[in-house]
């Protein structure tokens, strides 16, 4: 039953936390390298993109949540249960792409954190790359070891930093406010855009982040099995927790792109190495220092939570107990190796997000899905406006996919 009278505000601000650790995927190098590279290469175009992607990851990060608040199970585990259970094929496919998923996450992580110890002290890519993705076997763990709550806290500290990083940038370079706004009407300017659009859309909706939030929600709000209040007082704290996080989250997305619009259009090659270039330049060694503050600590961050979502997985849809330091070798190794390979860091890591944007169609069916079993949700399944909006999530997704392949496809 749902407690009477309003949510006092100290007892909602204890159990906020889980929508921000996940969000920290949203602002990530990916997210660096795709909304840089719109901004320079289209202006203020493809702003309408970034403003759907916050809207579909308001919608499946609420509902990610809700599935492990309601159910004490997180959504890989579920998938694996209900879903694949029966059917060896499936569950092998869906742990193969859920594997796929988290190498194309941590090349973004891995090589973005890389490219901030570069921009900023001059390390090797490579070795940074080493340095990052070895520093979250260190950090997760002690983080994890102070409890739920100092590690939120931690990640959310981190957050606020990149913010505070990009959105300086518009104080340098501020954007032109008719631009912004002809920026919010749908349009793709050619077809080399529909791959940068589902770029900037894998980008901000993570399939990690989505089977995340839903094993952050079982850790933070279940103790011995049992939810910590009612089940709808949780659900309406998390609605505040989603909406918070990921208003921050948009909002430094968009501005990384009102930044480039505004100073680097034109810009061509390896956006985020010139980027820094023509800032130290420009507007002087404090500005270029911002950008590889952001990116370092979008990289760090996110590596940290993404090791965390990627043991979660493993956990859930693997047969057998996988040691993390093996797993996070095989997802660490690609990262290195196209490091070492001197591949432009930008290119790597749009590449990177376009994977990760065929992987989204994969967390979210199966989310609208379950949500919707009364089997599984009893009274809390979603029905009327959420379900509609979550199953046009998926309409939206497979529809870009399929866009995409044809641009490929089709001469």
């Amino acid at each position: 039953m749902t407690e009477p009278g309003r949510i006092r505000a100290p007892r909602v601000m204890t159990l906020l936390g889980p929508a921000f650790v996940a969000a920290i995927a949203y602002i990530d190098p990916g997210n660096v390298a795709a909304n840089l590279s719109a901004g320079s290469t289209y202006g203020y175009a493809l702003v309408w993109v970034l403003v759907l992607s916050s809207v579909i990851a308001l919608v499946v990060q609420y509902l990610s949540a809700r599935i492990g608040i309601v159910t004490g199970r997180s959504l890989t585990g579920l998938v694996t249960d209900r879903l694949a259970v029966r059917h060896r094929f499936w569950r092998i496919a869906y742990a193969s792409q859920a594997f796929v998923m988290a190498v194309a996450t941590d090349l973004a992580e891995v090589i973005g954190g890389a490219l901030g110890l570069h921009l900023l002290f001059r390390v090797p890519l490579w070795l940074g790359g080493l340095i990052v993705g070895l520093g979250t076997l260190v950090l997760l763990p002690v983080l994890r070891s102070r409890g739920e709550i100092v590690f939120e806290r931690a990640v959310a500290g981190v957050a606020v930093l990149i913010a505070v990083a990009f959105l300086a940038g518009l104080v340098w370079a501020p954007p032109d406010p008719l631009g912004t706004l002809a920026g919010l009407l749908p349009q793709i300017p050619d077809r080399q855009a529909w791959a940068l659009a589902a770029a900037m859309l894998g980008a901000t909706v993570m399939p990690h982040a989505i089977y995340l939030h839903s094993a952050l929600a079982v850790e933070r709000y279940h103790s011995d099995g049992r939810p910590v209040a009612s089940i709808d007082r949780l659900l309406r704290i998390q609605r505040i927790d989603v909406v918070a996080a990921l208003a921050l989250a948009g909002t430094v997305n968009i501005a990384m792109l009102l930044y480039a619009a505004a100073a680097l259009r034109g810009l061509s090659g390896d956006t985020i190495n010139d980027a820094h270039r023509m800032l130290g330049e420009t507007l002087g060694p404090v500005a270029a220092a911002f950008l590889g503050v952001g990116l370092l600590a979008s990289g760090v961050g996110s590596a940290v939570v993404g090791t965390h979502a990627g043991s979660g997985i493993a956990a859930d849809v693997l047969p057998t107990t996988v040691n993390p330091l093996i797993t996070r070798a095989l997802t660490i190794g690609p990262a290195v190796l196209l490091l070492l390979g001197g591949l432009p860091a930008t290119t790597v890591l749009v590449t990177s997000q376009i994977v990760l944007s065929f992987g989204i169609a994969f967390a979210v069916a199966p989310l609208a899905l379950l949500s919707s079993r009364e089997s599984i949700m009893g009274a809390w399944r979603i029905t009327g406006a959420l379900r509609v909006a979550a199953w046009a999530v998926v309409i939206i997704v497979v529809a870009l996919n399929l866009v995409l392949l044809a641009t490929w496809l089709v001469p």
